[in-house]
């Protein structure tokens, strides 16, 4: 991964750029991004660039030997730990260490934009929790206390750092604050609030935020997508670049009209309907439901601005910022909030594979009686 790669961040770019320029690299760095923030791909640039023999002013050559094998991830001086789970229940452990870091290879060459629920989907593991075992911290201390095989230094990549066994995020307190010369630590994490304080004291936090809707649409734009729908699904996606593209390929359906109807239908207390509604949500793909969940959430956001009076901010429409000021007359704050937490309570169950039809009709009922008491 190259920083050309990733879009916009221009200023974190720098800021990571000219620590290395100037030799003020710190030793433990925290990049911390909510979900859906390239904190990952920016990790994998960095360390690109750490390697790099003929780095260039804003980013490494890409061509010299060690440009080549960070592509393809295969550095022997760049470290990797994520969360995983035996999902194939090999017994070989030597096997599986093998087979799990080909998976992991792929998925950063095909997934660069990837989250976890898109790793575990990835090598199988979907049905298990994922975590960083025990044994990984002393796997860490063993790797780094080599020296370094080609490069003047070791990168050590901890991704998703909360999912650690408290044993193993204990274990690695000491190396992380006083780690063999030259060797840096790369957390990246999308949940800091979960980390050991130990931990976030011991690092440089560098923060990484969600891109701007015109930066995804760019990108958007760059993969092919015409002007008008990558600008719908740049809404949608808020920053999300992973979420945008994986959308690209997802079944196309109307979400404002699907919207509209589904709260017609709670105020109205239509219960058939709802029923009626619940299986064809149902029979959407995976991601057209998550996409129909976000894009309801968002609009409940763009309800509350219009009833503050915020209507400069207002990112809607057409018919769709029609119906949000006719929605703000029958809503307001407390309503809003409650209908936010249980939207959000559904997508949690939805990512957990629960039955969708289900969720979704559960979720109609308690709306309706808040939208409707």
């Amino acid at each position: 991964m190259l920083f050309r790669n990733i879009p916009g961040l221009s200023e974190t770019k720098k800021l990571l750029i000219d620590a290395v320029k100037n030799n003020h690299t710190p030793h433990a760095q925290l990049f911390v991004g909510a979900e859906g923030a390239l904190n990952l791909p920016l990790a994998l640039a960095y360390a690109t660039y750490l390697h790099c023999q003929q780095r260039g002013e804003v980013d490494a050559c890409g061509t010299c030997s060690a440009c080549s094998k960070n592509l393809k991830f295969i550095h022997p001086d760049t470290h990797f730990v994520f969360p995983l789970s035996n999902a194939k229940g090999d017994k070989d452990e030597e096997r599986f260490k093998a087979e799990i870091m080909k998976s992991w290879r792929s998925f950063l060459l095909e997934q660069p934009f990837g989250g976890l629920n898109d790793w575990t989907t990835f090598y199988g593991g979907e049905d298990k929790q994922a975590l960083i075992s025990r044994e990984e911290s002393r796997e860490i201390i063993k790797t780094l206390s080599l020296k370094p095989f080609e490069s003047a230094y070791k990168v050590m990549i901890i991704w998703q750092p909360e999912l650690m066994h408290p044993s193993a995020a204990n274990g690695i307190l000491k190396i992380l604050e006083e780690p063999a010369a030259h060797t840096y630590f790369i957390l990246i994490t999308n949940a800091a609030d979960k980390l050991l304080p130990t931990i976030i004291s011991r690092t440089q936090i560098i923060t990484v935020p969600l891109l701007s809707d015109h930066e995804v649409e760019d990108q958007l734009i760059m993969q092919g997508v015409e002007q008008s729908k990558a600008r719908k699904i740049a809404h949608l996606a808020e920053g999300n670049v992973n979420m945008a593209l994986k959308s690209i390929e997802s079944q196309e359906d109307d979400n404002a009209t699907l919207f509209i109807e589904w709260m017609r239908a709670c105020f109205k207390k239509s219960y058939a309907t709802l029923v009626s509604q619940s299986e064809r949500y149902h029979a959407l793909d995976k991601l057209s439901q998550k996409n129909l969940m976000a894009y309801s959430m968002n609009v409940l956001r763009e309800t509350l601005l219009t009833l503050s009076g915020a209507d400069a901010i207002n990112r809607l429409q057409g018919e769709e910022l029609k119906f949000v000021q006719g929605f703000s007359k029958v809503m307001n704050v407390e309503k809003i909030d409650k209908s936010f937490g249980l939207m959000s309570e559904a997508s949690y169950h939805l990512e957990r594979n629960g039955s969708a039809k289900m969720i979704f009709l559960d979720l109609s009922l308690k709306l309706s009686k808040i939208i409707n008491p």
